[in-house]
């Protein structure tokens, strides 16, 4: 309990919250680097969920890709890349875009997939055409879903953000860093905590999202069942 409150002091304290090392430039430079890693993610691969959801081509072995992406470690990226690249922050933004890219991908196909066959086939007896459908019909309707895959990428990125200080980049994990190299742990526990409320920042804000683009149909019989 005592760690606790000494974390939450130091975060009240408002002398901590400017300079180089002060929180609000911390928490804005995390902010910053887990925003760009899940732009570029979504940027890369939600067309390719896209034109998988919609065309069923290479399902399985995007589904294995993904499988085989998610089981590789940050850490051991960070300094893979790190070595190849140098101090800075190319080596921890590649390896979180490669973190947040599965589950991008994930979303994007998943949302297209999920469209009802009724709803598509209606559109396509309309007279439109194969990238209409898709961009009327499949992505407005599995909007939510897509969202949804953009909200864990996310959480992922976020969390594991903290290890872009591991190659001198900045955010939030270089107060991890300096409390564990000083053995300062009120600091530690404080840059947790910031790192928890930016998690749940982004998840609230997500989660307002996938509730405005939900088709009004299923929005009025969500409403009408609470």
């Amino acid at each position: 309990m005592r760690l606790l409150l000494e974390a939450l002091a130091y975060i009240a304290d408002g002398a901590h919250w400017s300079g180089s090392m002060g929180i609000a430039r911390l928490l804005a430079q995390h902010a910053a680097y887990s925003l760009a890693a899940v732009a570029i993610a979504a940027l890369i691969g939600m067309p390719i969920g896209w034109w998988i959801g919609h065309t069923g081509h290479g399902r399985a072995l995007v589904i294995t890709l993904t499988g085989a992406v998610r089981a590789l470690p940050t850490l051991g990226l960070i300094t893979m890349f790190g070595l190849a690249l140098g101090i800075g922050l190319a080596a921890p933004m590649l390896a979180l875009v490669i973190l947040a890219l599965p589950s991008a991908l994930a979303g994007a196909y998943s949302g297209v997939e999920s469209v009802d066959p009724t709803a598509v086939d209606g559109a396509r007896g309309a007279g439109m055409s194969p990238l209409q459908i898709l961009t009327r019909v499949e992505m407005p309707l599995g909007a939510p879903i897509m969202l949804g895959g953009l909200r864990a990428a996310s959480l992922q990125v976020i969390a594991t953000g903290t290890l872009a200080a591991y190659t001198g980049a900045g955010g939030l994990g270089r107060l991890m860093f300096l409390g564990l190299k000083t053995q300062d742990y009120p600091i530690m526990l404080a840059a947790a905590l910031l790192v928890i409320a930016l998690a749940l920042v982004s998840e609230a804000l997500f989660a307002l999202l996938q509730r405005a683009s939900a088709p009004a149909g299923s929005r009025q019989r969500r409403e009408e069942t609470s």
